[in-house]
């Protein structure tokens, strides 16, 4: 998940039936596919991923760095001049007000778009109605969720969140950062395998990059990785899939 461009000054706000929000960025043309969209996004996270860009949104601290009035104000404004909304974070899912929230962006015409990891497959499956796109984070096999994510047994929600993604015919993106540290090249392309044989027909690579990461350890080791995974490991994915992107640090 992309990195919040200009924080938000902090200051208590009200939650009106939306979501608590750690940032806002107003203008991208990379996050929703096709789309220019504004990206709302939410605080916390159950997961912690070395990898995270967005460390500073794991916490849900007790009040929202940017009331919830502010960005539907902001969204009024940007109607005709954006296409789409998209909720990132942090984990969208782990918060209840998402429901609402997709609600209220939709109520204004706005195309919603949802970066999510799994974490809450059941609220998930109850909002995929309301969502036009979705990238998922499928961060390794579901059994070795647990390196990446350092939570016990984690790769349950994420398996059954993909699932439930697939069963909702929603246009999606699955996606994995990839670090020498945590994925091998053998393992990156069994992963690519199961999506395959599960029905993920676009997947993309993401290759680590520093910029946000506070992992001291994977930013050593992930300074030049050169063709890292390899022009044979990138081929072999590229030709599962339908559509493949392979993204390194720019």
């Amino acid at each position: 998940m992309e990195a919040v461009a200009n924080p938000p000054r902090i200051r208590p706000g009200s939650r009106s039936g939306g979501i608590k929000v750690g940032g806002l960025v107003p203008f991208t043309a990379t996050d929703y596919p096709g789309l220019l969209a504004a990206v709302i996004f939410t605080q916390g996270c159950p997961w912690r991923c070395g990898y995270c860009h967005n460390p500073h949104l794991q916490p849900r601290t007790a009040d929202s760095p940017m009331p919830w009035d502010d960005v539907m104000s902001f969204l009024k404004r940007r109607r005709g001049l954006i296409d789409g909304v998209v909720f990132s974070g942090g984990e969208p899912t782990m918060d209840p007000g998402l429901e609402s929230a997709i609600g209220q962006g939709r109520a204004l015409g706005y195309r919603v778009g949802l970066h999510t990891g799994g974490t809450h497959p059941r609220r998930l499956a109850r909002v995929l109605p309301s969502v036009d796109w979705v990238g998922l984070d499928i961060k390794a096999q579901f059994a070795d969720y647990e390196k990446v994510t350092q939570v016990q047994g984690s790769g349950v929600p994420a398996q059954a969140s993909l699932l439930a993604v697939l069963k909702s015919g929603v246009d999606f993106e699955c996606r994995t950062t990839a670090h020498p540290d945590l994925i091998t090249p053998d393992q990156l392309l069994d992963l690519g395998c199961l999506l395959a044989g599960l029905g993920v027909r676009h997947y993309a690579v993401q290759i680590f990059r520093t910029q946000g990461c506070t992992d001291e350890t994977l930013n050593a080791h992930g300074q030049s990785l050169g063709d890292w995974p390899g022009a044979a490991v990138s081929s072999a994915l590229a030709a599962l899939f339908p559509s493949f992107t392979l993204r390194r640090a720019v």
